[in-house]
């Protein structure tokens, strides 16, 4: 008889099959937290990995939007957060997605999150020791050098769950991008990613904030989000004519990609002004190269970077623009279906009808 075990759903490569397991709590070393699943909200990715089309290392416990509260704590060492305020139980946190070296380097050049050591919540493969690393499970099992942060008060779980991965990296975006004030804003996708980037390059008093996708209900969602123009992609009317139009044939100073999409990343260039920069986000599956002319890059004077994933400073940005913004703009409505863990399989499915931003996984009633 196990005494007061967790619980987990792991995913094997084998079958794709989701299997349950009961395992002891693990036993703490020094730097260590065991931390209690309050929801864990189901990412793109996940939803991808499930289905087959992306690689992950098995078997694993997928999620890494989540939210928790420290039930133990090894006795033998002081753990802080990313604020430098000691961790204790009952401790409402986060923690970022991937733990790094800080001595490689990636890490030397503050790519954290391509450290040559790199753990990562949600992706990793289980081993004797580290055998509760993903959200969908009754416990995570933070490893030493996890930066945590406390999660504000006001914040819900369904709010700032999303905030470990969707938020933080669209902050990494803007992050990359600089200053966006008084300029013009073009957003390709209108998912998760999309409407808060919305949200973000409107609360950063960008000059004038499109939204584009081929929804036309999440089209119309993110004039809630800041987007001043929301747009509906017609195969019948090429995406940069509509954007030229709309700008009197100047283009836009900043594209952000939430799509991944060739033939949307190509349209995206084209609306770009000179001097434009256009930020990579979405392209995190196969996909055929993206066309591009070289020479217009050159004499546009156009910038492209690509951001994957997030460091710690992006998550606690992110955390602290939910905070501030959560009732300007409705994120309480982005996650409106929940599950139990025990019914992991209609939250899957449920993630792939798409008719919600997120799905949240939440403790069973009888845990």
């Amino acid at each position: 008889m196990m005494s007061n075990p967790c619980t987990s759903v792991i995913l094997h490569d084998d079958d794709r099959k989701l299997e349950y397991s009961r395992v002891e709590r693990p036993l703490l070393k020094p730097g260590e937290v065991l931390v209690e699943i309050l929801c864990c909200t189901i990412c793109g990715s996940d939803l991808h990995t499930f289905e087959g089309t992306r690689s992950t290392p098995c078997p694993t416990i997928l999620g890494h939007e989540m939210v928790g509260r420290v039930v133990d704590l090894h006795p033998e060492a002081t753990v802080k957060d990313f604020l430098d305020r000691p961790v204790k139980a009952g401790d409402r946190i986060t923690w970022s997605v991937a733990v790094s070296c800080k001595k490689c380097e990636f890490c030397r050049r503050g790519l954290t999150q391509k450290c040559t050591r790199l753990f990562k919540y949600g992706h990793q493969k289980l081993d004797a020791q580290n055998y509760l690393s993903g959200g969908l499970a009754s416990h995570c099992h933070l490893v030493k050098g996890t930066t945590i942060f406390k999660v504000p008060a006001s914040l819900p779980d369904l709010i700032a769950s999303p905030a470990n991965c969707a938020t933080a990296t669209v902050m990494a975006a803007f992050r990359l991008a600089g200053d966006i004030q008084d300029k013009s804003v073009l957003i390709l996708g209108a998912g998760m990613l999309g409407v808060t980037a919305s949200a973000v390059a409107h609360a950063k008093q960008a000059g004038t904030v499109f939204v584009t996708d081929i929804d036309p209900e999440r089209v119309r969602r993110s004039l809630e989000f800041g987007a001043r123009h929301a747009l509906l992609v017609k195969k019948e009317q090429p995406l940069h004519q509509e954007i030229l139009h709309l700008t009197e044939g100047r283009g836009v100073d900043f594209v952000f990609d939430m799509t991944g999409v060739p033939e949307v990343i190509e349209s995206g260039l084209e609306t770009l002004a000179i001097g434009g920069s256009l930020i990579l986000v979405g392209s995190v599956y196969p996909a055929r190269p993206v066309q591009l002319s070289a020479e217009t890059i050159v004499r546009r004077l156009l910038r492209i970077e690509g951001i994957h994933n997030y460091v710690d400073l992006d998550l606690a940005n992110a955390l602290n623009f939910l905070e501030r913004f959560q009732n300007r703009y409705p994120f309480s409505r982005l996650c409106e279906q929940t599950f139990a863990l025990s019914d992991i399989k209609a939250a899957f499915e449920e993630s792939a009808h798409r008719r919600s931003y997120r799905v949240a996984v939440l403790p069973d009633p009888t845990a």
